[in-house]
């Protein structure tokens, strides 16, 4: 691809060399680096270790089911619970309004990084024989968290394999290189940090 786009190929290196290279960690002699990347379709977590410039993977591990995507559809579950509840109305197999919710639960999904709530509202989702349906909900940072809390433990499992697999504790972890849209999360941060301490 390189190539093709013109470029002068000298040498490919993977993913988890590449983020910490943009983070600078290519200067920072001697340390162990862990690369956490929870991207919007899978999970990785690499373990390197840095040495006269030199970047070795010591270990990776990972989930290849678990990403933004879930969080997402965890969301959209939970849109389609209440909007039944509240209306009598199954949304699940309606194809437009999952693609509205879908597009709303990302959204939110974004916002609550950055806020405490956000409202969700889609105006005309569906109808039915008194008129038009609306969904109109506040979601708060903490319900977002809760519905999403075992999509982020399923991270700890993989850190753990991956630190024992370069026969590395966590204390030994000299910096943690967060990647991918959802390591903005704040839970998820909140997992990382209690897991490496830092």
């Amino acid at each position: 691809a390189g190539r093709i786009a013109g470029l002068e190929v000298l040498r490919i290196i993977n993913e988890p060399i590449a983020a910490a290279l943009a983070y600078g960690l290519d200067k920072k002699e001697g340390k162990t680096i862990a690369v956490y990347d929870l991207g919007g379709g899978t999970f990785d977590i690499s373990i390197l270790e840095i040495g006269d410039g030199v970047f070795e993977v010591k270990s990776t591990n990972g989930d290849t089911f678990l990403g933004g995507e879930d969080f997402d559809m965890r969301l959209v579950e939970y849109l389609v619970a209440e909007f039944k509840r509240d209306n009598g109305i199954d949304l699940k197999n309606d194809k437009l309004a999952l693609q509205r919710l879908k597009e709303a639960a990302e959204k939110a999904k974004i916002e609550l990084s950055s806020s405490q709530q956000t409202e969700i509202n889609l105006p005309f989702i569906t109808a039915d024989a008194s008129g038009p349906k609306h969904l109109t909900l506040k979601l708060t940072r903490a319900k977002l968290e809760s519905l999403v809390d075992d999509l982020v433990q399923r991270t700890i499992a993989p850190c753990k394999a991956a630190l024992k697999d370069a026969g590395v504790t966590a204390a030994e972890i000299d910096e943690v290189v967060l990647v991918g849209g959802m390591s903005r999360m704040p839970k998820v941060q909140e997992v990382v940090k209690q897991l490496f301490g830092k």
